[in-house]
């Protein structure tokens, strides 16, 4: 590079000069738009500017931290310690605690010129010009332009203005773009956070023996990246367990897709899990990730997977055993890495036997069952899992719901062949019933529910003789428990309580029992 005292140029070349600057200022902007990635644009920025004859291009941001002016990126130097600059340190320190440009002819006649970097040439022309977003000032940028006259190196100078202008802008966007990402991830990692706990083991509801090994099973297999078979009645809280599963595993940070087998025709159950390629049947109008792509990294629960059919089997056993799927309609093999998690309500075992399940397929499914007992079988939970649904309804309705012992020793003595889904449409039906927002046992009753007296037996809810001595009975329940006992025959039932059936009729009255008749 000549020396800044260089020869006055002509008016042909001026004009040559002009041209090339506005093709430097298009080429800067263009580079400064294609990428929302600011190293790379400043450092693609840099080299438009170097074929426009400005070199040793350098630019620095101010740390917040320390407010330094730390060099982000220059041509020609190499990756080590970042070079730092205070404010009024060295001529990029002068320009950022001014807010000045500064253009010299000779850059080692300025007293103040450190070449920390070593990129500078000391007998050329240099120039600085501060960097600003929204009119605060945020950094400084540098360059050596050619050889020039004064006048030549004013023209420069305001060439280098206006892309620092664009570089204002570029550092706008990029930082902009950085604070809505790390806003969008705070969120993310809330949701994340609010995720798991509610599918964390405070939220599965339960404290009976059986539950409890439940949950160490899922502590266990949540572990590893076995694959599990949920097994259970409808309404006991399989896809629970499942997202219990996925939130307690290191796979808790990706997607945890579901999918319920029986809800789709077949046709359309390959193309969900499988995904399809444009163009591969009617209405297939865009390429589309299935289910198994969708969760790749994470976890895929399949409900009712004993819906399948045999055909579809074979292609979800590819799955499980290689890893790799094609879509729908095209020939490429993309590989996966999928946690399944499956359930059904069948008895998969008979399936097998009966050749309607495959064999391979079950044994690839059941490598770790868990088997969810019953409401009906853990009745000792139900006033908790009561109360905490009736908390779950009083938030969707926006007040305080709450239900009484009378209206829990109702439900305790129900079979709920619809387990925890039934109690749940039952209380949201009592609920709804209930102005003062307490469920008591008449809109228990009000449902259909009959009242009926039973003891408990480890887990297992037994109809059988009732002590009427039992101190845990009240009148209520010991009348009831008689009339049981007695098949509603009031005459049998006062025997049964040495009361007349007068008395007897006179309690059932009283206590407002509904006299079931046969």
């Amino acid at each position: 590079m000549m020396s800044g005292r260089g020869p006055v140029i002509s008016e042909g070349a001026r004009i040559r000069d002009l041209e090339r600057a506005l093709d430097t200022v298009y080429e800067v902007g263009r580079v400064l738009s294609r990428s929302l990635d600011l190293r790379d644009t400043l450092g693609g920025m840099l080299l438009a500017m170097q074929e426009g004859g400005l070199y040793s291009g350098m630019v620095t941001l101010i740390d917040p931290e320390t407010e330094d002016l730390v060099v982000d990126v220059a041509l020609g130097l190499e990756a080590r310690k970042p070079v730092r600059y205070r404010p009024g340190e060295g001529i990029v320190g002068r320009v950022m605690a001014t807010g000045r440009e500064v253009i010299v002819p000779v850059v080692e006649d300025d007293p103040d010129f450190l070449n920390r970097t070593g990129l500078f040439d000391p007998g050329g022309a240099f120039i600085a010009q501060p960097v600003r977003v929204a009119g605060d000032l945020v950094g400084v940028m540098a360059c050596q332009p050619e050889a020039c006259s004064l006048s030549g190196l004013e023209e420069r100078a305001h060439l280098v203005r206006m892309i620092a202008h664009l570089v204002g802008q570029a550092v706008q966007l990029a930082w902009q773009v950085r604070n809505e990402k790390a806003d969008l991830e705070e969120e993310r990692d809330g949701l994340r956070r609010a995720v798991r706990n509610q599918y964390g083991f405070d939220n599965i509801v339960g404290h009976s023996a059986r539950m409890q090994r439940i949950f160490e099973q899922v502590r266990q297999v949540g572990k590893w990246n076995t694959t599990v078979l949920i097994r259970g009645e409808t309404g006991t809280g399989k896809e629970l367990i499942a997202h219990a599963i996925h939130y307690n595993s290191p796979r808790a940070d990706g997607p945890f897709v579901k999918l319920n087998c029986a809800a789709l025709p077949e046709n359309l159950l390959e193309s969900e899990l499988f995904g399809h390629e444009k163009g591969a049947f009617t209405g297939a109008v865009s390429t589309r990730k299935g289910r198994f792509e969708q969760a790749d990294g994470g976890s895929l629960f399949l409900d009712e997977i004993g819906e399948v059919s045999a055909a579809f089997q074979a292609k979800l056993l590819r799955v499980l055993q290689e890893g790799e799927l094609e879509r729908v309609g095209g020939s490429r093999t993309i590989k996966v890495d999928v946690r399944l998690v499956a359930a059904t309500h069948r008895d998969l075992e008979r399936a097998v036997e009966e050749g309607d399940f495959r064999e391979d397929l079950y044994y690839r499914l059941n490598v770790m069952p868990i088997n969810l007992p019953p409401l009906r079988e853990r009745i000792e939970d139900l006033p908790e899992i009561a109360r905490f649904l009736v908390d779950k309804i009083g938030r969707q309705q926006g007040r305080t719901v709450s239900i009484d012992e009378d209206a829990l020793r109702v439900l305790t003595h129900h079979d709920w062949p619809g387990n925890v889904r039934e109690l749940e449409n039952c209380l949201e039906r009592a609920a709804v019933m209930s102005a003062e927002g307490v469920i008591g046992r008449d809109d228990v009753l009000e449902l259909g529910l009959e009242e009926k007296i039973s003891e408990m037996r480890g887990t297992s809810v037994v109809r059988s003789s009732v002590r009427f001595d039992d101190p845990n009975l009240d009148e209520r329940e010991k009348v009831i428990a008689a009339l049981e006992q007695a098949g509603w025959v009031q005459a049998k039932a006062a025997r049964l309580l040495n009361m007349t059936p007068r008395q007897i009729a006179y309690r059932i009255q009283t206590l407002n029992i509904k006299v079931r008749q046969f």
